[in-house]
């Protein structure tokens, strides 16, 4: 099992639950944000990077400050809503490393980082911890490839910035690929990644839910005592309950929520989107921490 520096230890600690489980709320996304935000009623589809980030903000002041911890970006988000005392000093931030997109090269995704952000100006920013996506198909990317020295390097540089890294990996669909095929491969896609990043020195990862209480398990041998925790990937948020709690119920170690919590929260409007988030997403982020604490 991959050991923890004390630096990183402290780290862990900020975002996780009373009950020792990491517990982070995602507001990273761009794109997909100002998807939510159109969809809305009274939506609409020019939304500006200053509009974008008063809606973060009203997310951290009626949300986020209710959990331990929370991921923003430092295109919209950062260091803005630290700078106005948004944040809760109880309420960790994790800083996003990754850009919005992606590159392809044969015919392989790959993310891009956030230009001039590394691992050391994440404290510059307020941080407690990093976290870079990645995208994976480890039934083509091994140890020596582009992906897994990305990670080795990450891993490396910020361990030697004293900040904990949360490795995100998501598989996908390769060109040419069946809906059916990659169904049937997906659960051990999961599994393969978290094997992946730990053989790279991964310390904490965040990962798809797998499908199932078998696949959770596998993922949870896969990564051979480094904690994981299940990403919400837009399902709604009775779905991810149930998946949280079997994937807990499996040997996962935590959840991170985005738009399973807010996404139907985010009205144009302020006051419209301070009564929703406190009386639709707030409930929502109280069972989910339940879930993860098993109570």
């Amino acid at each position: 099992m991959t050991t923890l520096t004390t630096a990183e230890r402290r780290g862990m600690q900020a975002i996780s639950t009373p009950g020792g489980n990491i517990l982070i709320v995602a507001a990273d996304q761009r794109n997909g944000m100002k998807a939510a935000i159109a969809d809305a009623p009274g939506g609409s589809n020019a939304i500006t990077k200053d509009k974008l980030a008063e809606v973060k903000a009203d997310l951290v002041r009626h949300l986020a400050n209710h959990a331990p911890g929370i991921l923003l970006d430092p295109e919209v988000a950062l260091p803005k809503i630290v700078d106005d005392g948004v944040l809760s000093r109880d309420t960790a931030l994790v800083v996003g490393l990754d850009a919005s997109g992606f590159e392809t090269q044969d015919g392989l995704k790959f993310t891009r980082f956030v230009d001039g952000v590394t691992a050391r100006t994440v404290r510059e920013l307020g941080g407690d911890v990093a976290k870079m996506l990645w995208y994976v198909r480890p039934d083509q990317q091994t140890e020596d490839s582009r992906v897994a020295d990305e990670i080795r390097a990450l891993v490396s540089e910020c361990e030697s910035a004293g900040v904990l890294l949360i490795v995100e990996l998501l598989t996908y669909q390769l060109d040419g690929e069946s809906d059916e095929q990659y169904r049937s491969v997906f659960p051990q896609l999961v599994a393969d990644s978290a094997a992946l990043a730990v053989a790279c020195g991964a310390k904490v990862l965040k990962l798809q839910y797998p499908g199932s209480a078998e696949a959770a398990a596998a993922v949870t041998a896969a990564a051979h005592g480094v904690p994981w925790a299940v990403l919400s990937a837009g399902v709604d948020h009775e779905t991810f309950i149930g998946q949280v709690r079997t994937a807990m119920a499996n040997g996962a170690r935590g959840a991170m929520a985005g738009r399973s919590l807010w996404k139907d929260s985010l009205s144009i409007s302020p006051t419209t989107r301070q009564e929703l988030l406190t009386t639709r997403a707030l409930p929502r982020l109280r069972e989910l921490i339940e879930a993860v604490d098993g109570s």
